[in-house]
C-alpha cells in the first residue's frame, strides 16, 4: 500500500512516528540509555521492548513505524510484530537504505555502521529488506544524505528507485549534518523521465537545530511530506537534560521536557509526521502529550535563544558515546 495512506489516519497521534533506532540495537547515541533499556541488551530483550513499544504506540493512535537497515534487528523486530497481528492493515512503515549495521550487537564496537549510497548497496539492502517486510514496505529512503552525496548524481540509482517506486513504494531521503538545507534543495532536483523521484524528506530539526527549516518549507511547498528526526536532540531536550526554558515551560503546563520539544516540532507548519525515539512505554506516552500542547506564537519565539551554530551542535552530535 502507498505510503500516502498515512493522511488517512485521523488521530491526532498519527502527526507522530515511532522510530525505532533506539531500540532495535543494543548501542546507540540518545542519553541516559542506561536508565531506558534493561541491563539485558540481549537479541530477544530489545525484541520485547520493541513488541512493547508498537502495542503501546498503536494502541494510542501511532500509525507511522520508522526503521533502517543500519538499526540492527529493528526491521525483523518490527516484521515479526506485523506477522502477528496481519488484522493491523492501517499501520504504514518506513525504512532506509545506505549504511550497514558492523556492530555485531556490541556497544564497544569501533565502528556501528558503514556508509555507502552506490547502486550495489541499494541492490543487496532491498533485497534484505525486502525478506523481512516483504509487501508491507511502503516507504524507502536513502539514509543521511548530504549534499556531495553520490546518490543525488547516480542516474542508474535514480533509475533503480524510480523501477521500485513504480512497484507503489514511495521514495524518499534523510539528511544529516551542518548542510541539510543543501542536500533539500539538491534532492528537489532531481527528477526521472521529467518527473520527481523523492516524494518524502526526513532531516533533524529541533529547538537547538533550526537550520533545515526554510529547506523543509520548500520541500512541503512542493508537495513532498515532511518527517521529523531527532526532535529531542537525542535527549538533550529531554528531563533535567532540558533546557531552563524548555523546563519552565513544561512546569508551567504540567508536562514533560520531552513533550513541549515535541510540540515546537508539531507547531511547524510544514511538520507532516514527528519522529518519537522513545525507549519505553512510559516516554512515549509522554512524548505524545505534544499533540495536545498549543504553544503560542511568542511563546514559540522564545525558543530562538537556543539555537545553536549548526557546525557547533552537529560537532556535539558527533561527540556523543555510544552507550
Amino acid at each position: 500500500m502507498p505510503f500516502d495512506r498515512l493522511t488517512a489516519a485521523t488521530a491526532s497521534t498519527a502527526h507522530i512516528g515511532l522510530g525505532l533506532a533506539a531500540v532495535g540495537r543494543p548501542g546507540y547515541i540518545n542519553l541516559h540509555r542506561d536508565l531506558d533499556l534493561p541491563g539485558d541488551r540481549t537479541p530477544d530483550a530489545l525484541r520485547d521492548r520493541t513488541h512493547e513499544l508498537l502495542d503501546a504506540a498503536y494502541a494510542q493512535g501511532v500509525r507511522y513505524i520508522d526503521v533502517a537497515r543500519s538499526y540492527g534487528r529493528s526491521e525483523a523486530f518490527l516484521a515479526e510484530w506485523l506477522t502477528a497481528r496481519p488484522a493491523l492493515d492501517d499501520v504504514v512503515v518506513g525504512s532506509k537504505w545506505g549504511y550497514t549495521y558492523t556492530a555485531d550487537w556490541s556497544v564497544e564496537a569501533e565502528a556501528h555502521e558503514v556508509k555507502d549510497h552506490s547502486v550495489a548497496t541499494f541492490d543487496r539492502q532491498r533485497t534484505e529488506t525486502r525478506a523481512l517486510l516483504g509487501d508491507r514496505l511502503d516507504l524507502y529512503q536513502i539514509h543521511s544524505v548530504t549534499a556531495d552525496s553520490p546518490a543525488l548524481t547516480d542516474k542508474e540509482l535514480h533509475a533503480r528507485l524510480a523501477d521500485l517506486a513504480a512497484e507503489g513504494v514511495t521514495i524518499g531521503l534523510s539528511t544529516s549534518g551542518p548542510g541539510q538545507k543543501d542536500a533539500i534543495l539538491a534532492a528537489l532536483a532531481v527528477t526521472v523521465d521529467g518527473e520527481p523521484l523523492f516524494r518524502t524528506v526526513q532531516a533533524t530539526f529541533n529547538a537547538l537545530e533550526t537550520s533545515a527549516g526554510p529547506a523543509l518549507a520548500e520541500a512541503h511547498g512542493a508537495g513532498l511530506t515532511v518527517i521529523v528526526k531527532e526532535g529531542m536532540a537525542n535527549g538533550r531536550l529531554a528531563g533535567t537534560e532540558a533546557p531552563a526554558l524548555i523546563r519552565e515551560i513544561a512546569r508551567d503546563r504540567e508536562l514533560g521536557s520531552d513533550a513541549v520539544a515535541l510540540a515546537l516540532v508539531l507547531h511547524q507548519p510544514w511538520a507532516g509526521v514527528v519522529l518519537s525515539g522513545a525507549a519505553t512505554a512510559l516516554q512515549l506516552a509522554g512524548n505524545l502529550h505534544a499533540v495536545a500542547l498549543d504553544l503560542g506564537e511568542e511563546e514559540r519565539a522564545r525558543f530562538d535563544t537556543l539555537v545553536e551554530d549548526p557546525e557547533a551542535y552537529w560537532r556535539f552530535r558527533a561527540a556523543l558515546p555510544w552507550s
